[in-house]
């Protein structure tokens, strides 16, 4: 049945909107006037995007779009429900009436909707991308192929927590810091723009030969106090400028690169993509898919060029008969207690138990060394805003004293 989005009054004049299948649109406003609702506007939810009443809604889905965790806990939803004996149309129907984001309620009545016309789960699902990825829809068709959807299903929970509390974790992390950041700058701006020149003044007008750290105060303080218009349009351009270049696929491969090879960064980045790899390979084989399809989903989600490559050609290696841990270890972006693990396990069968230990240890790792790093940053910005009101402190205080010593 079609999808229709409603506007309308309900009994006490109040404005109300939704989301309804119907035959068609005679039945929705008969359907919805036995609810007392009076229809003041309704379309097809799959109507031109050029009509004023998409645009509105396209407008709505900038401001709610479907988030991870909100997958996440639609995924345990449905792992509870078909672990039930739920009829899947009948599970579907029942999400969609308790979805909060019409985003969300448009994506699962169109899934009911298809799904009910005789269409799998994973096919429909792979109609909207950007709520389920390459991963989510290839671990439901192994699940409906095995016939063990709601043990893929909670796998795939698991698996969202995971990389929703990694990815808090990393936000958490970083807000302190770009928070200082920011304030530091702010307030060094405002020092080197208005308040510096002014105490600066006094010692122009004695017309003495200034120490070089005040000679430098000076003219940084004059160029901020000349420029500053333009420097936030500058930083804006150079920064459009850096994202453009490491878009671009030689600018992206050696940003992954540089950004690998960085002291104490470029370790957490290894292992938060080892873990990831790890952990999703896992899943993905105990759930049923085959090895080179999980490969080939799993370098989607690494998020780095160069490991992306190490993955194409550990596949190339299996397909001529190779193991994993082989080309793995060649590559030197692994390390070796990584690819032996991966060798015992796949000697003893027992090659997703090992991954999952890999992880396990890794996403260890990874937590203590965010909580090292969220530690070390605190002092070293302090000192280093100290070092900075110290160097303006000092240019101030140094002619002043010489002042003093002269007129003595």
């Amino acid at each position: 049945m079609p999808i229709y989005e409603y506007k309308g009054l309900n009994k006490a004049g109040k404005p109300v909107k939704g989301i309804l299948d119907a035959e068609s649109m005679n039945v929705l406003r008969a359907a919805l006037q036995g609810k007392g609702i009076f229809v003041t506007e309704v379309f097809e939810g799959r109507g031109g995007a050029g009509s004023a009443q998409n645009r509105d809604v396209n407008f709505a889905k900038m401001f709610e779009r479907v988030s991870l965790t909100d997958i996440a806990v639609l995924t345990r939803q449905l792992a509870t429900l078909i672990r039930a004996g739920i009829p899947l149309v009948e599970t579907l129907n029942a999400l969609t009436e308790q979805a909060d984001k019409e985003e969300l309620k448009r994506i699962l009545s169109d899934v009911r909707r298809k799904v009910n016309e005789g269409s799998s789960l994973a096919n429909v699902l792979k109609d909207h991308p950007k709520a389920f990825n390459h991963l989510y829809v290839n671990m439901v068709k192994a699940g409906e192929s095995s016939g063990n959807l709601d043990v893929v299903l909670d796998r795939l929970t698991e698996f969202l927590d995971a990389q929703i509390e990694l990815r808090s974790k990393i936000i958490g992390a970083m807000v302190y810091p770009i928070l200082m950041m920011v304030v530091g700058v702010g307030i060094l701006g405002i020092l080197f723009a208005f308040v510096i020149p002014k105490v600066t003044a006094i010692f122009k007008d004695q017309g003495q030969a200034l120490p070089w750290i005040t000679s430098i105060l000076i003219g940084s303080s004059e160029f901020f106090g000349r420029f500053w218009y333009l420097l936030i349009p500058a930083m804006g351009v150079a920064a459009f400028g850096f994202v453009q270049w490491k878009n671009s696929p030689k600018g992206r491969r050696k940003w992954d690169v540089f950004t690998l090879r960085m002291p104490i960064v470029g370790t957490l980045v290894r292992m938060i993509a080892i873990a990831r790899f790890s952990s999703t390979l896992a899943t993905l084989l105990s759930s049923g898919v085959p090895l080179l399809t999980a490969l080939d989903i799993v370098k989607n989600i690494l998020g780095n060029t160069r490991l992306v490559e190490v993955i194409e050609d550990v596949r190339v290696n299996i397909r001529e008969g190779e193991s994993i841990a082989q080309p793995l270890k060649r590559s030197g972006e692994f390390p070796p207690l990584v690819t032996h693990m991966i060798a015992v396990g796949e000697r003893s069968g027992q090659l997703e138990e090992m991954l999952q230990n890999v992880a396990f240890s890794y996403k260890q790792q990874v937590d203590i060394r965010i909580e090292a790093m969220t530690k070390i940053l605190e002092p070293i910005m302090i000192v280093g805003m100290g070092v900075v009101v110290a160097f303006i402190v000092f240019a101030i205080m140094l002619p002043i004293l010489q002042l003093n010593q002269s007129v003595m």
